[in-house]
């Protein structure tokens, strides 16, 4: 477990919070002699996805320079390469494990190859980017040329070296764990001489909602698009709950666009494991006040019907409810615009800081900002420890929805976790909200996405200006 940082003191302590913040991840320059990549002699070429200038901070000290070690990274090294892991389950055991992802081409295609699979079965084409923790590359199957997968490649000395290595293996152990349509698929893991670990992924051409949001007029969303992304990212959220991981690290820049458009959450090594127990319970339809005509249910509508009894009045209906309430932590890990008030104020955090983040998120999206940034770290974490949540001045709600999206907002935004909405029942509140009336949760992947990648190219100058950091997982 990391140390813990010193959180944010108040003035009447007269203790200086410059001194005491951890570093910012940062984009890590790789050394001109740490890589050595051959173009694909076909010369491939794949949409780079890159994060933007927002960075994390976590409670280790130090910045991960995770190249600095390397002299040169190439898989057509002589160097033999470490014994190969246990094979990966196959069908039908394996569609049995991961039923969501076994019918894919990508998964079909790797999982049909004989043998574990390692760092010889794999073509390196171009870097796409690096992140605190590793590089990420674009590659491909040697005898397969037009299937895609992006590659992270943890240097584990360097690591190491910087105490981070269990974050790394954090991350590892979450991704073996998924099987969602919103979240990585893991498609294979092994080591390369002479200590490098590699997970390969699937491969998200349509860039990050950061990127995707400086592309907009306004540099904000619609409501109704803002409405679309933060459903999808519900589902991921309430998928990780159930499995007890408390993501810690929500973001546009962490929350990539696969090809068709839909999202996918990556970036799990500040995530904290813990436990959950899912259950059904029974509501009251009544008690969900204005937004009782939703369906809070990932299931089909007729599975979660309410009953109506002989006397011709409806009986309680059952949710789903996956909240790992027992998680607690004193880290302090996040992106300052992000983290919660408890966290910023020093105090111990569990699931809720992820319901408060995602306010921040929904925030962002619909406004262009995140409510409490200030000129430094310091101001903003002050700002969201001590002043109240304000909307733009002088812009009254453009319609209902838009009033839904800030009652939803107010109430993710609440100071004290016991109160803020998303603390008991986790993702099913969140549901049951106005906001969402009217979305089949169940059908969601069914949905057309805002913005299809290829359908929607643009070369703003918004793009061309933004840093080139990216934490891919």
């Amino acid at each position: 477990m990391p140390a813990t940082i010193p959180p944010y003191s108040s003035p009447e302590n007269n203790t200086s919070l410059t001194s005491s913040l951890p570093p910012l991840k940062t984009k890590q320059q790789n050394p001109t002699t740490m890589l050595d990549l051959s173009p694909d002699s076909d010369m491939e070429t794949g949409s780079e996805t890159l994060n933007s200038s927002q960075s994390s901070v976590s409670s280790s000290t130090g910045s991960c320079d995770c190249c600095s070690s390397l002299s040169r990274l190439s898989f057509d090294a002589t160097t033999p390469p470490p014994p190969p892991p246990p094979p990966v389950a196959t069908s039908p055991e394996r569609a049995s494990l991961k039923p969501h992802r076994s019918a894919e081409e990508l998964d079909l295609i790797i999982h049909r190859l004989p043998g574990p699979l390692g760092p010889k079965d794999f073509k390196l084409i171009k870097q796409i980017g690096s992140g605190d923790i590793g590089t990420v590359y674009l590659c491909r199957l040697r005898d397969e040329k037009n299937c895609y997968y992006a590659m992270k490649v943890v240097d584990k000395m360097a690591l190491e070296k910087k105490k981070k290595l269990e974050r790394a293996a954090t991350e590892k152990r979450i991704l073996k764990l998924l099987d969602h349509p919103f979240l990585p698929s893991l498609y294979s893991d092994f080591d390369a001489a002479p200590h490098y670990s590699c997970v390969v992924m699937e491969f998200c051409s349509g860039g990050d909602l950061h990127s995707i949001r400086h592309r907009q007029p306004g540099l904000r969303f619609p409501v109704t698009a803002a409405r679309f992304y933060a459903a999808e990212v519900l589902l991921a959220l309430e998928y990780l709950h159930m499995l007890g991981i408390v993501y810690r690290d929500l973001k546009p820049e962490n929350i990539l666009i696969r090809s068709d458009g839909h999202i996918m959450l990556s970036d799990f090594d500040l995530s904290l494991e813990s436990t959950s127990s899912p259950t059904v319970e029974a509501v009251d339809p009544t008690s969900f006040g204005a937004a009782s005509t939703t369906d809070p249910s990932c299931l089909p509508d007729h599975l979660f019907r309410p009953r109506r009894s002989n006397s011709g009045r409806t009986g309680p209906g059952r949710q789903f409810v996956a909240e790992p309430v027992t998680a607690r932590s004193c880290s302090f890990v996040g992106t300052h615009e992000y983290v919660a008030p408890e966290v910023a104020a020093g105090g111990s955090h569990g699931s809720a800081v992820d319901w408060w983040a995602y306010g921040i998120f929904l925030y962002e999206l619909i406004y262009g900002r995140t409510p409490f940034v200030g000129p430094t770290n310091e101001v903003t974490l002050r700002s969201i420890v001590k002043q109240p949540l304000t909307f733009p001045s002088g812009a009254s709600p453009a319609g209902p929805t838009e009033s839904a999206a800030r009652d939803l907002i107010a109430g993710l935004l609440r100071k004290d976790p016991e109160t803020r909405l998303g603390s008991r029942r986790g993702a099913a509140d969140v549901k049951a909200h106005s906001f969402f009336k009217g979305i089949n949760f169940a059908l969601l992947r069914s949905y057309r996405p805002p913005i299809v990648p290829g359908l929607n190219q643009s070369n703003s100058s918004n793009d061309r200006k933004k840093p080139n950091r990216f934490d891919f997982f």
